[in-house]
């Protein structure tokens, strides 16, 4: 079931924050992705793990942790959860010269966790790009996007291939 009107604007337009206070707390899961590409030199640098700052995948992956826990502190309406979860994953494709990026946050909780999976993509891939900069300033964040949900009122949803 998809909402029909933006639920952080109240009836006179004013913004708002949702009252997830009779809602029933569940289980809740999302799915977020998404790809730095790059080129083939920064690539083989990360897969080498021979760059200046250190090994680039770990540093990615606890900055996308870290991220999907404070994201309450960086969107303004997003409730302050407690994470159960966050699995990050982070994979060199190397036809497509790109790091693919998966974060899967779970939580019981009366409010969803969708925001918290595309904060840690989007930190984890940042991260990359930090890391990498002083050799390829040219890479670039493509499809980041959520890919599955469950749980609460609206169930499951997922996107479609």
């Amino acid at each position: 079931m998809t909402e029909t009107r933006l639920t952080h604007l109240a009836k006179d337009g004013e913004v708002n924050m949702v009252n997830v206070g009779d809602k029933t707390e569940t289980q809740r899961i999302a799915i977020a992705e998404g790809r730095i590409n790059m080129s083939p030199k920064t690539l083989e640098l990360i897969k080498s793990a021979n760059t200046k700052k250190g090994d680039v995948l770990a540093v990615a992956r606890v900055a996308g942790i870290m991220a999907a826990k404070k994201t309450s502190e960086l969107i303004p309406l997003c409730h302050s959860i407690m994470l159960t979860n966050v699995d990050i994953s982070l994979e060199l494709e190397e036809d497509h010269q790109s790091v693919f990026c998966q974060v899967t946050s779970r939580t019981t909780e009366r409010t969803g966790v969708e925001m918290e999976a595309l904060v840690g993509v989007q930190i984890a891939l940042l991260t990359v790009y930090d890391m990498c900069k002083s050799v390829d300033r040219a890479m670039e964040i493509t499809d980041v996007r959520l890919v599955h949900k469950a749980g609460g009122k609206s169930g499951e949803w997922n996107r479609e291939s």
